[in-house]
């Protein structure tokens, strides 16, 4: 029963990390918001997650998870990657922002170990396809794998008086697949 009740508490803690995080990042994130939305005491949370900084590595490491789970990747089909990638963050634009204060908050920080995993994994699948000749070889894995990730999130970052909310998500979505399909071709 007791390990139940921890489970459920590191759940409700994670919850509340991800929106507290999400709406301000790392240092704008307050643990005494988090214990509260959680309905837990700080002293809790740090003996679960030690300090602020682990938490977050947590929260990252979560939404990292998530999101392979649900996007995936598949270097033999790139654009449909794109349009996953494009509809995850359209579904989770909470995710988009936590992965913008991490690039913000720890540009130079300690690299977290899910994002290395999945980096590698993906630019290997990537450097695979090319030496096949599956995938294109006019740009290496890394510049690939940032143009395609930039493209698939472009509609989200953009500033709100750019006028995209006239434009419906499936056009978006198509002109994202559309997009790398040419930078592939």
């Amino acid at each position: 029963m007791q390990q139940r009740n921890a489970d459920r508490t590191r759940t409700r803690i994670l919850a509340a990390a991800t929106e507290e995080f999400a709406a301000r990042g790392i240092a704008g994130a307050r643990v005494s918001r988090i214990a509260e939305v959680a309905d837990c005491n700080k002293a809790m949370l740090y003996a679960y997650y030690g300090n602020k900084d682990a938490l977050f590595d947590a929260v990252f490491t979560a939404f990292v998870d998530a999101y392979l789970d649900e996007v995936g990747f598949d270097a033999a089909d790139l654009p449909a990657y794109a349009g996953r990638v494009f509809d995850y963050f359209e579904a989770h634009p909470d995710h988009l922002r936590l992965s913008t204060w991490y690039r913000l908050e720890r540009p130079e920080g300690e690299p977290l170990a899910a994002i290395l995993a999945v980096n590698a994994s993906r630019l290997e699948e990537l450097r695979r396809g090319q030496r096949r000749r599956e995938v294109p070889r006019d740009f290496t894995a890394v510049s690939l794998l940032s143009l395609i990730q930039a493209i698939a999130t472009s509609w989200s970052s953009m500033n709100p008086e750019y006028g995209t909310e006239g434009l419906p998500e499936a056009s978006r979505r198509r002109a994202v697949v559309m997009a790398v399909r040419k930078i592939l071709r």
